[in-house]
């Protein structure tokens, strides 16, 4: 049982309602075009968090062996830093997890597209390996792109437009201007969240040699680049808001501004990057708290 707690830990479950951000509002804007099918909405969900998962014990494994996570980290200490789970046992747990999100996204695929749309049948088959691909290779590997300040592009790509717009297609079979806007917003607010995690690190990502966006631009300027992050996804976000307005009901997700401002207002004025942890699960959450008033607003 103790065991079992350390892999979930390992997994780091608070991390998994922002992997599924882009899934809900997708599926709210399919369903109000009549194209909902509750088989794809199940099957993505659990694909989107195999991939999370995945995602998040290669970076514990590639960051544990290659000595990122260390005594001057400061984030929660992680299974192979902690020494709960050995390298080689994480390894094995990561290549049941690789099976796994396959499994789940051959299944997702078939259902969603069988033998009928076979150009869109083959073209997320590459989608779900490269999905698998990019998880093992942020930190794990010498040319792991985490480590080169491409992190940022990849979780832009994947959790913004291929969980958006990937998943929309999967419900429509075709591509809808409607899931533009949302799926910027959404990889805007993502990467947002990855530059707080690297802000938080950024001391310690540097002495280990792990070049990230926030090791790159320095204190001061990572700072205006996460403010145009948020800000941008806001904006984007209203005008969505304004362009495809049919009731006030659309705009419920402004509440969800209050708490991305008030985060803007603490991450600019830290000076602490130990501070800098809880804020990652409030704009995390805040991220997911946009994604669905956006997806309910533009149902009613």
């Amino acid at each position: 049982m103790e065991k079992f707690s350390v892999w979930i830990k390992a997994m780091r479950l608070r991390t998994l309602p922002l992997s599924i951000s882009g899934i809900v509002l997708a599926t709210c804007l399919a369903y109000y075009n009549g194209f909902f099918d509750w088989r794809i909405c199940v099957l993505a969900i659990l694909t989107t968090l195999s991939f999370q998962i995945l995602s998040n014990l290669a970076n514990d494994y590639g960051d544990g062996i290659k000595g990122t996570d260390n005594v001057d980290r400061i984030g929660p200490e992680r299974a192979i830093q902690s020494g709960e789970i050995l390298p080689e046992e994480l390894f094995n747990g990561i290549k049941i997890n690789v099976l796994i999100s396959i499994v789940l996204s051959c299944l997702l695929v078939l259902i969603a597209f069988g033998a009928k749309y076979f150009f869109l049948t083959l073209i997320f088959f590459l989608l779900g390996i490269a999905s698998v691909v990019a998880a093992m290779k942020y930190t794990i590997g010498r040319n792991a792109y985490g480590y080169k300040g491409f992190g940022d592009t990849f979780v832009f790509i994947f959790f913004g437009l291929v969980s958006v717009i990937g998943c929309y297609v999967l419900y429509a079979k075709k591509i809808d201007h409607v899931t533009f806007l949302p799926a910027f917003t959404i990889g805007l607010l993502s990467v947002a969240v990855l530059n707080l995690n690297n802000m938080r690190d950024r001391l310690s990502d540097e002495k280990s040699n792990k070049i990230t966006l926030a090791v790159l631009l320095g204190e001061k300027k990572v700072k205006i680049y996460h403010k145009l992050l948020i800000l941008m996804a806001i904006i984007l976000s209203g005008l969505f808001g304004i362009l495809y307005y049919t009731s006030p009901y659309n705009l419920i997700f402004a509440s969800a501004y209050i708490p991305l401002l008030i985060h803007l207002k603490k991450v600019n004025m830290n000076k602490d990057p130990k501070l800098l942890d809880p804020e990652l699960k409030k704009l995390a959450l805040s991220t997911f708290l946009l994604a669905v008033l956006m997806g309910i607003g533009h149902l009613l």
